[in-house]
C-alpha cells in the first residue's frame, strides 16, 4: 500500500501545535508496523525551516499548480528517515513568520492560495497526471482544512481512483475564504453550493474535505460523537451526521522516543515509574530556572498551551491568588489571547516567586514543565484529543482536565473506586467554570499531600500504553477499509 500523508506541518521539520506532533509521529508509527507492507510519504509545503532540515534533498519534478510553478523536493525526515515531498515555491512558502501568519501574528492574506496549492498538488500526485511517474498513492490522508480541498480536486477535476481520508484535528478551524477565490483556486463554480464546498456564502476548505473525502477520521471517539452535535459541530454537525457511518474516532498517541522521562534529552535527570526520584531534581532546577521560590513542598502547577477561549485557561487568573495564598506555584508557557497573556504577566509581576509566565514556543521548557511540575492544568471547553494530558500521564504529572473529547477518553478521575481498581490517573472537571475548576484543583492538591496515594496515581498513568502503536494499528485498519471501499 502506498500512502500519501498531506499536512501543513510536521515535527521536527516545523511545528505550531499538536498537528505537527501527529504528522511527525503517526506516519513513523505506521511504517514500523509489521502488518504494514508499503510505503508512506509526507507531503508538506517547503517552508524555509522544512527545506533547511530535510536530509539528502533532491529535486525530482517541476509542476504548475493554480498558475504557480513549483518544484517537488524529496528528502528524509531527520529523525525517522521517512520520505518527505516538499513543495518549493519561495514566493508562497519561504517567508518570515510562521506557516500561517506573519511575524506580527496576522494571517497571511493569501492563505487560500498557499494551501490551495498544497491541496492541488496533493490531488495531482494522486492522478494519472502525477509528475512522480514511479510512485502513485493508493490512499491519501489529508489533515485539517489546509489540505481539505484535495478530495474535492480529486473527485471534481482529476477523477482520481486514489482513495481519500480527511482527518479532523480541530473542527473549529474551517479554512473559510471569500467566494472571490473560486477562480484563483480553479474550483468549479457549479459546486459552490450546499452540496459542495460552499459554507455560508464562503469557500470552506474543511467542508470540502468532509463532503468529498471517501472516509473521515477524528482524534478521539468522544470527539467523533461531539462534532455531530450543535455544541461542538460549529455549524457542520448536520453534514457530519449524514456521514456518521464514514466517521471514525481514533485517540492520538505520543512519540515515546521524543516524550519519555527515562531518556528525554531536555531533562537534567532521567526517571521512570520504577525510579521516580529524578523528578524532584527536575522540579528544583525548574524552580531555579524560572525564578520561583525553591520549595519542594510547594505544589507546582503547570500550563503549556495556546491561550485561547477553547483551552479554558481564562478561568485560571481569578483563582490563582487564592491558590498562591495556600502555597501553590505556577509555571506557565503559552501565547495567544493578548488579554489573557497580560493577566498572567500581571500575576507574575505581583507574585514573582510564585508565578512564571513565558510566551512563545520553547520545546526545551515545555519538556521541563511537564517533568518538573506536580500536576498539569488543561480545563478545555472542547478538546478533540489533546496531547499534553498524555505527556502528563507519561511524566508522572497527573493532569487536571475537563470532561470532553480526548480528555474524557484518556484521563480517569481519581476517586475511591478508581483508586481501588488502579484506574485513577488524574482529575476531571465535569463542568467547566471557575468554581468547579477551583474545587478540582484543591481536590488534586489534597491528594498530592498524601504521598502514598499520589504515587499510586502517578504509577497508574505512567503504566498506561499511550504510544502510537495501538492507534497506528487502528489507522491501518481504516486505510484497508477505505481502500476496499467498505
Amino acid at each position: 500500500m502506498r500512502v500519501l500523508f498531506a499536512t501543513s506541518e510536521a515535527y521536527p521539520l516545523i511545528k505550531t501545535g499538536g498537528l505537527a506532533d501527529v504528522s511527525g509521529a503517526l506516519p513513523k508509527a505506521i511504517s514500523h508496523l509489521k502488518q504494514f507492507k508499503g510505503d508512506i510519504r509526507i507531503l508538506i509545503p517547503g517552508y524555509s525551516a522544512v527545506l533547511s532540515k530535510l536530509k539528502s534533498p533532491q529535486t525530482v519534478a517541476n509542476i504548475v499548480a493554480l498558475g504557480h510553478a513549483c518544484s517537488l523536493i524529496t528528502g528524509k525526515m531527520p529523525d525517522s528517515g521517512l520520505t518527505v515531498i516538499a513543495i518549493q515555491n519561495a514566493h508562497l512558502y519561504e517567508r518570515p513568520g510562521g506557516p500561517y501568519s506573519d511575524e506580527l501574528g496576522q494571517d497571511w492574506v493569501d492563505n487560500a492560495l498557499r494551501f490551495g496549492v498544497l491541496s492541488r498538488i496533493a490531488s495531482l500526485l494522486c492522478s494519472k497526471n502525477s509528475p512522480l511517474l514511479d510512485w502513485q498513492p493508493d490512499l491519501i490522508q489529508c489533515n485539517d482544512w489546509q489540505t481539505g480541498l484535495a478530495p474535492a480536486y480529486m473527485k471534481l477535476i482529476d477523477k482520481s481512483t486514489t482513495k481519500s481520508i480527511l482527518s479532523i484535528h480541530n473542527l473549529a478551524f474551517q479554512g473559510c475564504f471569500d467566494a472571490s477565490w473560486l477562480k484563483p483556486l480553479e474550483l468549479p463554480a457549479a459546486h459552490f453550493q450546499i452540496n459542495g464546498f460552499e459554507y455560508f456564502k464562503q469557500i470552506s476548505f474543511l467542508k470540502a474535505g468532509i463532503f468529498y473525502a471517501d472516509k473521515l477520521s477524528t482524534v478521539s471517539p468522544t470527539y467523533a460523537q461531539e462534532i455531530q452535535t450543535s455544541k461542538c459541530g460549529f455549524g457542520m454537525e448536520g453534514l457530519l451526521k449524514t456521514r456518521s457511518s464514514d466517521l471514525t474516532g481514533i485517540v492520538n498517541g505520543i512519540d515515546t522516543q521524543e516524550w519519555n522521562p527515562a531518556s528525554d534529552v531536555h531533562l537534567i535527570k532521567h526517571y521512570s515509574n520504577n525510579r521516580i526520584t529524578g523528578k524532584k531534581a527536575i522540579k528544583h532546577a525548574l524552580q531555579q530556572q524560572l525564578g520561583l521560590q525553591m520549595d519542594a513542598n510547594a505544589p507546582l502547577l503547570g500550563v503549556v498551551s495556546r491561550l485561547t477561549y477553547q483551552k479554558g485557561l481564562d478561568l485560571l487568573p481569578e483563582m490563582m491568588p487564592k491558590l498562591i495564598k495556600h502555597g501553590c506555584q505556577f509555571a506557565i508557557l503559552g501565547s495567544g489571547d493578548k488579554v489573557l497573556e497580560a493577566h498572567f504577566s500581571a500575576l507574575e509581576e505581583r507574585y514573582p516567586a510564585q508565578v512564571s509566565m513565558n510566551t512563545g514556543y520553547h520545546e526545551h521548557l515545555s519538556h521541563n514543565i511537564m517533568a518538573g511540575c506536580d500536576m498539569f492544568i488543561m480545563p478545555s471547553r472542547f478538546e478533540p484529543c489533546g496531547l499534553n494530558q498524555l505527556y502528563g500521564l507519561a511524566y508522572g504529572t497527573p493532569p487536571i482536565v475537563s470532561l470532553t473529547g480526548g480528555l474524557a477518553d484518556s484521563v480517569c478521575d481519581t476517586n475511591e473506586m478508581s483508586l481501588k481498581n488502579n484506574t485513577a490517573t488524574g482529575f476531571v472537571v465535569k463542568n467547566v467554570n471557575s468554581a468547579s475548576l477551583l474545587v478540582t484543583i484543591n481536590r488534586a492538591i489534597n491528594y498530592w499531600k498524601d504521598k502514598k496515594t499520589w504515587r499510586k496515581i502517578q504509577s497508574n498513568g505512567m503504566q498506561r500504553d499511550i504510544s502510537w502503536d495501538s492507534s497506528a494499528i487502528d489507522y491501518l485498519a481504516l486505510y484497508e477499509k477505505t481502500r476496499s471501499n467498505n
